[in-house]
């Protein structure tokens, strides 16, 4: 019987195995890169509010400390959001007049909430609690980063559960002293491995098997 490809084609074969393996890898390169890009995740995207709050200037210059606004995050699974009331405790006195502030002046007289936007916005699917987070050592700046030279607060980690899951596989390495939670100038290598380890055991957190178990996020 004669041959019916020539001899050629095993080579163009070969080729061709070659040339779809290298394109399904670059494929799935570029679509993690992609996955990762603020362009989905929203990191580095600085929101437009109603009213020009600056982190940067509340917090970093004079000093706020985050649970005077946020006054639920160690109690409850949402951080809270400020009353107008909560604004205008300083702003009846301080920038009274500003026009910038006339937002704020409006939501008081009206007796209606500010309607911030939302920049850390989990999916409906994923559970976080906010207080159980604080108990265990995780400070504001390890997941929200340094507020406090924030003008315009942006997202600062990707907030995908690969980045969730890698604090969750090795937490002591994310933990802090409960004193230092709303410190925003605490570094990682501000107590050592075995101190982190230490705080591990006082806090009673619960081994990588538990923490990485479907249920913890998803209910």
């Amino acid at each position: 019987m004669a041959q019916f490809f020539p001899k050629s084609a095993n080579n163009i074969a070969r080729i061709s195995m070659i040339l779809g393996v290298i394109v399904a890898g670059t494929a799935f390169y570029v679509y993690t890169q992609v996955a990762r890009s603020s362009y989905l995740t929203g990191r580095y995207v600085e929101k437009q509010q109603p009213v020009q709050f600056s982190h940067k200037h509340h917090v970093g210059d004079d000093g706020i400390d985050c649970r005077y606004c946020h006054t639920t995050v160690e109690t409850t699974a949402s951080a809270g959001m400020p009353s107008t009331q909560t604004c205008m405790n300083c702003h009846s006195q301080i920038w009274a007049d500003s026009p910038y502030l006339e937002p704020v002046r409006a939501s008081f007289r009206d007796n209606k909430p500010i309607e911030w936007v939302r920049v850390h916005d989990l999916p409906e699917f994923t559970y976080f609690n906010h207080s159980i987070h604080v108990a265990k050592g995780v400070g504001c700046s390890t997941c929200h980063g340094e507020i406090d030279n924030m003008a315009a607060v942006y997202q600062e980690n990707t907030l995908q559960m690969e980045w969730c899951l890698a604090c969750h596989r090795e937490p002591e390495k994310f933990i802090r002293p409960k004193s230092e939670i709303y410190n925003m100038q605490w570094k990682d290598s501000d107590i050592t491995p075995e101190e982190r380890l230490t705080l591990k055991n006082d806090y009673r957190i619960r081994s990588k098997e538990m923490l990485t178990s479907c249920s913890v996020c998803h209910r």
